[in-house]
């Protein structure tokens, strides 16, 4: 389906900015809300309902939630492993960080469908998560870790992988909110499968120390998707799919995206206490 085509080719694009741009710029350029656009017009298409559309939108804050601390798992973990000397230390960090994701996504699920709260009621949930990942953003690019723009090549079999595992998870949460589960649809659409892909590429093409450094401005970044995702919600039954997503596409860019570049511009660069860096000749 052309919105998991299109997310597919943006987390490619994702990932290259990172590497270009280094973790620090490259981590908030690659976290711009264009993903979630290519889920959400596919799920208005889809819905059965506006309450359904507005449901599933209004859970994926608490998703990008979820996300931002997995990409924190990224940056705090391999300095840990490293210190206890694991031998496959990507692996160890994909195992754990990509575990408690799935327990905490099952567990939100699991609570929503037990209370079933009122439209309202999941519209609060996703602005309290929004909010929470603003003050979490903030806290996690207090002191920004030094993450310079990769120097070695990618081969294209890497992007191309990159590429069809995010156009796999959109289209399948696409296909969850046609089943008739706008929560559990909203949870897959922020599956951190391009978070996931962009710290794997990089690591294995450029060194740890990349994606370490990327994953606070990328947590702050992706606030971006949240605000988008709580605009649509309004935006596209009002003025239709395309110029609604568009107008919170633009909003969301303009009013999160933007401030959080120039805020990490202005931010210090430190290195971190323990670096995470390990060789590329060391066993994943």
């Amino acid at each position: 389906m052309p919105s998991a085509l299109l997310a597919g080719a943006i987390a490619v694009l994702a990932s290259l900015v990172v590497e270009r741009y280094g973790g620090v710029i490259g981590g908030v350029l690659s976290t711009l809300p264009t993903p979630i656009v290519a889920y959400a017009i596919g799920l208005q298409a889809h819905a059965a309902s506006v309450e359904e559309f507005r449901r599933a939108l209004a859970f994926v804050p608490v998703g990008i939630l979820l996300n931002a601390v997995y990409l924190l798992i990224w940056r705090w973990l391999p300095q840990q492993l490293h210190q206890l000397q694991v031998k496959r230390p990507l692996l160890a960090t994909i195992a754990v960080a990509m575990g408690a994701w799935l327990i905490a996504a099952i567990g939100v699920v699991f609570v929503h469908d037990h209370y079933t709260p009122s439209v309202n009621g999941t519209l609060l949930c996703g602005a309290s998560a929004t909010a929470v990942l603003l003050a979490l953003g903030l806290c996690a690019t207090r002191r920004v870790h030094t993450a310079p723009a990769g120097a070695r090549r990618v081969r294209l079999i890497v992007y191309l992988l990159r590429g069809v595992g995010a156009s796999v998870v959109v289209g399948a949460a696409i296909l969850v909110g046609q089943s008739g589960l706008p929560i559990a649809s909203g949870m897959a659409s922020v599956f951190p499968i391009i978070f996931t892909t962009v710290m794997v590429s990089t690591w294995l093409s450029q060194g740890a120390e990349v994606p370490a450094g990327a994953a606070g401005p990328m947590a702050l970044g992706s606030l971006s998707i949240s605000t988008f995702s709580l605009l649509a919600i309004w935006l596209m039954p009002a003025f239709g799919p395309f110029l609604g997503a568009t107008y919170a596409w633009g909003a969301s860019t303009a009013g999160v995206s933007l401030p959080a570049y120039f805020y990490l511009r202005s931010r210090k660069i430190s290195k971190p206490p323990a670096s995470p860096a390990f060789e590329l000749s060391e066993p994943l």
